[in-house]
């Protein structure tokens, strides 16, 4: 079974916590699964507003009672473990055990450089392996513990043909896959994204349980393709290069694409 989420950015017109609690509150109204928001300290255009995902997350939890909700992806490497360890299973808890952590590596250098972090990738890939092993042990440790059982699910992006992101996702609960080649203007071909989930079921042996997550628009018309190739959560992309807050308002009161 395919569920639906609403993709939002946290910058530039996105960049309201008001803005983003009322559509994540809609989505839910509208008959929509999730919520996931974008997850940035700064973005390229430096006048442009940057809320933090955290704190809406929880403002949308405490308005909703079905949606999931995540950041997708945070970037963990740039945290303090314990931090996020006790954020997020207060998040959990206050959701009523809703909430998907999603764990990058986070797709702009500056985030870390500009505050005195390491932005080489190979040492924040390390860091990310380090960071959700001891947030998975202190989800253990530190109580009180968050509400799902065994753990919150945690995903993990990855960005195809390069193979690293998607072992790691494979050693945990769901892969959220971007591509090289495809994106915004070009979405990916179906038979590709399903060389994707091929690869993630080589490294798991089974896919049971496990979910695949896949962000783009509807009208490309190839939502049933996806998930005829595996895919387990659609996430309809929103954003300032297609219509801002006034297309995300229609396309999330239209209903997800069934």
């Amino acid at each position: 079974m395919v569920r639906y989420a609403v993709g939002l950015p946290n910058v530039g017109e996105f960049g309201d916590p008001q803005v983003l609690t009322e559509l994540g509150v809609a989505a839910e109204e509208h008959g929509w699964d999730g919520v996931f928001l974008w997850d940035h300290l700064l973005y390229h255009d430096r006048d442009w507003p940057v809320v933090n995902p955290t704190v809406v997350l929880s403002a949308i939890a405490a308005r909703t009672r079905r949606v999931r909700i995540g950041a997708l992806m945070a970037a963990l490497p740039r945290r303090r473990v314990q931090t996020v360890a006790k954020e997020s299973a207060t998040l959990d808890l206050l959701s009523g055990g809703r909430l998907v952590f999603g764990a990058g590596l986070g797709s702009m250098d500056a985030e870390y450089a500009e505050f005195g972090e390491d932005p080489d990738l190979k040492r924040r890939a390390a860091r990310l392996d380090e960071g959700l092993a001891d947030l998975t042990r202190l989800w253990a440790e530190l109580p009180p513990a968050p509400a799902q059982r065994p753990r919150i699910p945690v995903w993990c992006p990855g960005r195809w043909p390069v193979r690293a992101g998607f072992r790691r996702a494979a050693r945990w609960d769901g892969a959220m896959p971007t591509f090289h080649e495809y994106g915004r203007e070009r979405p990916v071909p179906a038979a590709e994204f399903a060389r994707v989930v091929d690869f993630l079921g080589e490294q798991r042996g089974s896919l049971d349980g496990f979910d695949i997550a896949l962000e783009g628009r509807a009208a490309d018309g190839l939502v049933e393709a996806y998930a005829e190739a595996g895919m387990t959560w659609w996430v309809e992309a929103m954003g300032w290069w297609r219509g801002g807050v006034a297309d995300a308002r229609a396309t999330i009161a239209a209903g997800p694409p069934r």
